[in-house]
């Protein structure tokens, strides 16, 4: 019959190990309820009633929120217009296998919008007896509010931490160099930490040097998860890069400055 003695004691190790695993499950399960708690909110924009309109540098616009399964056919078919008029440039020859991918993202449940529109009468004074850049207005006329752009985000995990990736920021080249582009990425981040994101992340194309320098501008820098990040050599051969505002970090940055 053993003795007490001749028992041999649990590895300290072993229970270090276990314990270690079950932390790690436990923020992988705390993580996934975040961002489930955070896709089931029906609209993002009601917690922030001042950033429900842009009225500035000569432009007027409101926002409203959609969901990618739920947007009419005249709406798809604008950000389906206006995805080419902006990105078949930055995509070259790859904008053909782009641009299906693109579709196929854009009416899914999990997309989440931001939808900018000018009211009637800014887009007749704005636009008298045309259209700008082959985009139609929503209404084909200009006789009712219309569309001005776009941002399509979601909710996802990336590297086991929740973030707010920005998939698409599109607006009317009329809309641009306005501030307006500022502001809904301000009102994106306000949105990543109401729900208690860690980050916002998002792609851009190299070849796309206005937009790399709109992002670095507001302190956007390159991912650890980009292709140039992760492996040189790869990246070199990829024609994008992973940008993210890290919250954690932004505030770390702050704290070592103050002390």
């Amino acid at each position: 019959m053993a003795t007490a003695e001749n028992k041999k004691p649990r590895s300290s190790s072993g229970v270090e190990r276990k314990q270690r695993r079950k932390e790690i499950l436990e923020k992988k399960k705390a993580v996934e309820e975040l961002v489930k708690r955070a896709v089931a909110v029906k609209d993002h924009l009601a917690k922030f009633p001042a950033f429900h309109k842009y009225e500035r540098n000569g432009i007027s616009v409101y926002f409203e929120s959609a969901h990618g399964d739920q947007l009419p056919l005249p709406t798809r078919k604008y950000i389906q217009n206006l995805l080419k008029v902006n990105m078949e440039g930055p995509y070259g020859s790859e904008w053909p296998s782009e641009e299906k991918i693109k579709r196929r993202e854009m009416a899914v449940p999990e997309a989440q919008y931001i939808l900018v529109s000018q009211l009637a009468n800014d887009c007749i004074a704005q636009n008298p007896g045309k259209q700008d850049e082959g985009v139609e207005c929503t209404d084909g006329a200009c006789t009712g509010d219309r569309l001005l752009g776009f941002v399509h985000y979601r909710f996802v995990v990336e590297e086991d931490v929740p973030v707010v990736y920005v998939y698409e920021l599109q607006l009317e080249s009329t809309a641009q160099g306005k501030g307006l582009g500022k502001f809904l990425m301000q009102l994106i981040e306000l949105i990543a930490r109401k729900s208690q994101m860690g980050a916002v992340m998002l792609t851009v194309q190299k070849s796309n040097t206005e937009a790399m320098a709109f992002y670095n501008k507001l302190r956007y820098v390159i991912s650890s998860t980009s292709p140039s990040r992760v492996n040189p050599l790869i990246g070199i051969g990829k024609s994008y890069e992973i940008l993210c505002k890290t919250f954690e970090a932004e505030a770390k940055c702050k704290l070592e400055e103050g002390n």
